[in-house]
Order: structure tokens, then sequence, then C-alpha cells
């Protein structure tokens, strides 16, 4: 039986992993690149998870 991870699970996985590759880079723009991309995966899992919170509500 295999473990089933949200969206929001597998890009934070991805974002962490994404963060601790451009730890190992020198500065430059592979690094800065990584940095990027890891905060971009972070933001996308934590909008995600804000808007298939149920307590999100409908404007009025």
């Amino acid at each position: 039986m295999t473990d089933k991870i949200t969206i929001e699970q597998k890009w934070h996985q991805q974002s962490e992993a994404a963060k601790n590759e451009a730890e190992q880079l020198p500065q430059g723009k592979e690094r800065d690149a990584l940095v990027r991309k890891a905060r971009q995966l972070r933001t996308a899992s934590q909008i995600n998870g804000w808007l298939s919170s149920p307590g999100l509500q409908p404007p009025k």
C-alpha cells in the first residue's frame, strides 16, 4: 500500500529539496534560481492550502 501525499506536501518537499541544493552551491545564477524556485513552491503550497481550507468563505 502506498501513502498518498497532497499536492501541498509534494510542493513543500520540492521546496525543501531546492533550498537544500541551493545551500550547497556557491553564489551565482544557479543558486539564485534554486532559491527562487524554492520560494515559489513554498508560496504555491501555502496558497493552495489556504484556498482548500474548510474555513474559506466566499466574498459577500
